[in-house]
């Protein structure tokens, strides 16, 4: 069994352009449509048994309808390889009812971004939140790190994710992105080793460039293989998840890189399997 612990997909109608929108934005490549249908094909040519896919709530008017959609069709998102997460707005009022929503759906996660949502991680809404999540059992997921899309502000910092734990102490904690994205001195010296888990979506590897025409470089802030690898075993290769951020990254590709990895073969059952089985309990 293999899970991609951090994958996107939108709905049908608007993925396509919710995708080519996104990816100008950052200028990279994207790999899939962002659609349902293209990721499970696309899993299915990587060998990867399960998908966790992560919505971001840019707009407080869709916490509740979307949240909604995927309450609906989280049966069939499941029979069909995708274990979906629910979403939050830090601008959302009745975030408790609307997480006891969640979990008396099954749901057994949320995914926070705060560069799409522009607020600072350890602001005080955030941490109700998280918070609030946490006291309810679920696996809180943000996005840690400079975004490639939003390159002025790091609105989850290491500095900020170490005041979420000291402050909030949440117990199911999940740092998308190695625990910051584009910070990697500060996460080595600072994060790792920290009671949080790291996934390794959009962090290795090269950044694939994608529409570069509007003449704006494009950030390729990814680890090497040698720093990853060291960030692994000071964090703990138990604390790591195997994430692709898929559209952004090909999740063949991406599963090659990590199996070629000077990693043991324990570290890489670990990191591809077994961490992401006992969170979601698979």
């Amino acid at each position: 069994m293999i899970i991609d612990f951090h994958i996107h997909t939108f709905p049908e109608k608007i993925a396509a352009r919710v995708v080519e929108k996104l990816g100008k934005q950052s200028h990279t490549k994207y790999f899939t449509d962002g659609s349902g249908k293209q990721l499970i094909e696309s899993a299915k040519r990587a060998g990867i048994t399960y998908s966790v896919n992560l919505p971001v709530m840019t707009r407080v008017d869709q916490v509740e309808k979307v949240n909604t959609s995927l309450i609906q069709t989280r049966e069939e998102l499941f029979n069909q390889g995708i274990i979906t997460f629910g979403g939050i707005h830090p601008d959302y009022e009745n975030y408790r009812a609307e997480l006891k929503r969640l979990k008396d759906n099954g749901f057994k996660g949320i995914k926070l971004h705060p560069a799409y949502q522009e607020l600072d991680l350890d602001d005080i809404r955030y941490l109700r939140i998280i918070d609030c999540a946490s006291e309810m059992g679920f696996i809180t997921l943000i996005h840690a790190g400079i975004d490639i899309g939003y390159p002025g502000h790091n609105y989850a910092s290491v500095k900020q994710v170490l005041s979420v734990i000291s402050q909030v102490h949440p117990e199911k904690f999940v740092l998308a992105h190695m625990g910051g994205w584009g910070d990697w001195e500060n996460v080595e010296e600072y994060l790792a080793g920290a009671p949080v888990w790291l996934d390794t979506a959009f962090s290795i590897g090269p950044v694939t460039p994608g529409d570069t025409t509007d003449g704006q470089p494009y950030l390729s802030y990814n680890l090497t293989d040698e720093a990853f690898v060291r960030l692994v075993r000071k964090h703990g290769a138990d604390r790591v998840l195997f994430g692709t951020d898929s559209p952004w990254e090909d999740q063949s590709d991406y599963l090659k890189r990590i199996r070629k990895m000077e990693l043991t073969e324990e570290e890489k059952r670990k990191i591809l399997s077994d961490n992401g089985g006992k969170r979601l309990g698979q």
